[in-house]
């Protein structure tokens, strides 16, 4: 089986290979392709992975390529990890939206829609060639804000797309630790839209341990969301919160820790990744733990300034262990590729299942898997105040898809000010004339 990975120089993509390594099943990835249009990011990259098939006899074997074109080309699945105009792009985001006041991160906010604005002409011209070259393929869709680019792919892939997230399956294995389950035995309950969901119930031998755990302060606090939110605040909403909606409820703290900090996340992942990159290409060996010890000093500080604003001190150590999005994508294949049934949270288009959101809005919900592809299982409905909120973030996908597919500036000023955490149409105003004057990619706006 053949998987063609875009955006194949890119920092996580060993922890793909890591678990390929490791799978030694019957229908198993045995050829990989790396696409990038960078070749010494490909280079840098390859190195790594050479060096983790060491004494691996059936390693997949590894190829890489600049052409799109050759890259999809028979391709089983392709994985969409792609960063257009890469971590320069985010400090932009970042930056551009701290000296308005509003929040800059990469999937939630200002920096969220002009990340995507930048991003959706790629991703709709890759699913475009795929539909072309390679229709028989699979996507799984990795890039960001992943919901908004799975939902723009997919009026080109319709259900070939899917659009995985680690963040959902973190939390259940955090609740199910907390609750002292086997996290493959617990039935959650989430859904909402990626980075913007909710926990409703925690089904443990078909009895819901969800209220019993917000009534535990002891256990509550022990999750990662507990410290960010509080317990008092996950009390009042009846339901534990994905760790992006602290960028919601707790936006100006947000905002504050980020300007006091050091560095935006963007700054420090870029200094880091350069020196990674210019480390691997200036030494014949070493690449793997060059990339090991970076990936450890990245995931340590991952949401650093969320976590400072709450009080919530350092990330535990379970939270840094291996198995996220990659073994995410690894279970989804192989319940395509040999109809092995799976539960999975996953980004699909609704189909019904969220009152409210039409059958083409991509949501995050629990999914059945197998040779068909992914289903969204039935969930409750979401309260008034999370459904509001996502119908207005929805609001802004929908404009964000709606400029790239037509170069509206019209439809990205939408986006920017209907946004629920940008606060004023003229501040969205200067967001956007900014973005355009720093990113060359928004020059299609008009």
């Amino acid at each position: 089986m053949k998987l063609t990975i875009l955006g194949g120089g890119g920092f996580r993509v060993p922890l793909v290979y890591r678990a390929l390594l490791a799978d030694h099943e019957p229908g198993r990835v045995t050829r990989v392709t790396l696409h990038d249009l960078d070749a010494g990011r490909l280079a840098a990259i390859g190195r790594v992975l050479a060096e983790q098939a060491e004494g691996v006899p059936d390693a997949p074997v590894v190829d890489t390529t600049t052409d799109l074109d050759d890259a999809i080309r028979d391709a089983d699945f392709v994985f969409s990890a792609i960063r257009v105009h890469g971590l320069e792009g985010r400090v932009i985001d970042e930056r551009v939206a701290l000296a308005e006041g509003v929040l800059g991160q990469e999937t939630v906010g200002a920096g969220g829609v002009a990340y995507g604005l930048r991003t959706l002409p790629v991703a709709l011209h890759i699913a475009e060639r795929i539909a072309a070259v390679a229709p028989q393929a699979w996507v799984i869709n990795f890039t960001n804000p992943a919901g908004m680019v799975t939902e723009a792919m997919s009026r080109h892939l319709g259900d070939r797309v899917i659009g995985i997230c680690d963040s959902p399956s973190g939390l259940g294995k955090r609740v199910a630790r907390a609750l002292g389950a086997d996290p493959r035995t617990v039935r959650l309950d989430y859904a909402g839209l990626n980075h913007l969901g909710w926990l409703r119930r925690v089904e443990v031998d078909g009895v819901d341990r969800l209220p019993g755990l917000l009534a535990d302060d002891t256990a509550l606090l022990s999750l990662e969301e507990g410290k960010l939110f509080g317990a008092d605040w996950i009390r009042t909403l009846g339901a534990i919160p994905n760790e992006y909606l602290h960028y919601y409820y707790f936006g100006r703290e947000g905002v504050a820790a980020t300007r006091d900090a050091a560095q935006t996340r963007g700054s420090f992942l870029l200094d880091q990744q350069s020196r990674f990159y210019r480390t691997v290409a200036g030494c014949d060996t070493g690449a793997l733990s060059a990339w090991q010890s970076t990936l450890l000093e990245r995931e340590t500080t991952y949401m650093a300034e969320n976590r400072h604003a709450a009080g919530a001190g350092d990330r535990d150590e379970s939270d840094l262990e291996s198995g996220g999005y990659e073994q995410i994508a690894l279970a989804l294949m192989r319940a395509i590729a040999l109809d092995q049934r799976a539960s999975l949270i996953l980004n699909v288009r609704n189909q019904g299942t969220l009152p409210g959101l039409d059958e083409d809005a991509v949501i995050e919900v629990p999914c059945t898997v197998g040779a068909g592809g992914a289903r969204a299982a039935v969930v409750d409905p979401l309260p008034d105040h999370a459904a509001a909120l996502v119908a207005s973030v929805k609001a802004v996908e929908r404009a964000v898809i709606e400029a790239a597919n037509t170069g509206s500036r019209q439809a990205a000023l939408r986006a920017f000010a209907v946004h629920p955490l940008v606060d004023s149409v003229a501040v969205a105003r200067r967001l956007l004339d900014e973005y355009q004057n720093q990113l060359p990619q928004l020059g299609y706006l008009s």
